[in-house]
């Protein structure tokens, strides 16, 4: 065990100590994106916004910062190499775009940090402890399926010409640019199947990743990831990769969670995140949401509980959540954190 070997465990065991045992993760990017007034209708999606409106992803970052969040996620989910030459930049220009959206979420970092030395923003006079609260950036990597932009990181199947080598070299060099990018942590997000965790666990070996990373799976059914690959199989890979500090669900609906979470606690002792989507539901072929298919704030919340009792220990939102989500969580848990002084690490 050399000394990097030992360093992303203890990043992410000393960060949840530092927040008291529980930490918030950000919201959903794109739909607040859109509500500040970006137009995301493109196959880069919210990436798009990295080359038109840049501020617009501070902005958001910003709104999740002061609503809680511990964790802010960079703007390149849909941000690929490939995508990004697709659409007539060179490799030089994709790979600077993608280190941008990483000093995007530092450079809101420190505009928060620094608001909060003036306290300006702070009536109650918490300013100090506001302040030291601890926030990690994290680079998103999105599924080849989100690459896609037809919806297949939702189906997870990709066709037998996807093969685990054609995974590997489709996300290889982004991740190495993101991990060299200033990010504390690679979130791995929407992992559809197992082929694809695999493929993330080898590239952060084979190309010995010093930061560390998180995978995070999606699933339709409360039971199987997406593919209908089993979620034990899939957070058993996470588990046994050395770079993977935590392993979780994301773009979930609620009512799933409570499964999933007790599958994955039986394979792995690694911190368990998740930040389910607002229960909505995606319709791929129109691209669009379907209305009051989801659950309020306030229900999405009466959950947090039950998911840190399930031992869940990062929680968050995915699409279509907002800084009063994030808010809501950061008040469930801030009754629970400081309680929690018999957390083992």
């Amino acid at each position: 065990m050399g000394h990097n070997a030992v360093q992303p465990s203890t990043l992410m065991s000393d960060f949840l100590r530092q927040c008291g045992g529980y930490a918030v993760i950000d919201g959903g990017l794109a739909t607040e994106l859109e509500r500040h007034g970006a137009d995301l209708n493109d196959p880069l999606w919210s990436a798009k916004c990295l080359i038109s409106s840049p501020h617009l992803i501070r902005k958001v970052h910003l709104d999740y910062l002061e609503a809680g969040a511990n964790i802010i996620i960079s703007a390149s989910y849909q941000a690929t190499l490939q995508g990004f030459e697709a659409k007539g930049l060179s490799m030089e220009e994709g790979e600077a775009l993608l280190r941008r959206s990483v000093e995007i979420a530092c450079e809101a970092r420190e505009m928060y940090h620094n608001i909060g030395c003036k306290g300006s923003w702070d009536a109650t006079g918490n300013g100090e402890i506001l302040k030291q609260r601890p926030v990690l950036v994290a680079a998103s990597v999105g599924s080849f399926g989100a690459y896609l932009a037809d919806g297949s990181e939702y189906s997870g199947i990709y066709g037998d010409a996807v093969t685990l080598e054609a995974l590997k070299d489709f996300h290889r060099r982004r991740v190495q640019v993101l991990a060299e990018s200033g990010a504390d942590i690679i979130a791995f997000e929407t992992i559809p199947n197992k082929l694809e965790a695999k493929a993330f666990a080898e590239i952060l070996d084979e190309e010995d990743i010093k930061i560390p990373a998180w995978f995070s799976f999606n699933s339709k059914d409360g039971v199987n990831v997406v593919s209908g690959d089993s979620i034990s199989e899939c957070a058993s890979i996470a588990d046994s990769c050395k770079q993977v500090v935590a392993v979780g669900i994301n773009c979930t609906p609620p009512r799933f969670i409570h499964g999933l979470i007790q599958a994955i606690g039986k394979v792995t002792t690694k911190p368990v995140l998740l930040y389910p989507n607002s229960g909505e539901t995606y319709d791929a072929e129109r691209k669009q949401w379907v209305k009051s298919t989801g659950v309020a704030d306030e229900d999405f919340v009466s959950y947090v509980g039950k998911w840190c009792e399930d031992g869940a220990c990062l929680i968050g939102g995915c699409c279509r959540t907002t800084p009063n989500t994030i808010r809501a969580i950061t008040k469930a848990l801030s009754t629970r954190s400081f309680s929690a002084t018999t957390i083992q690490f």
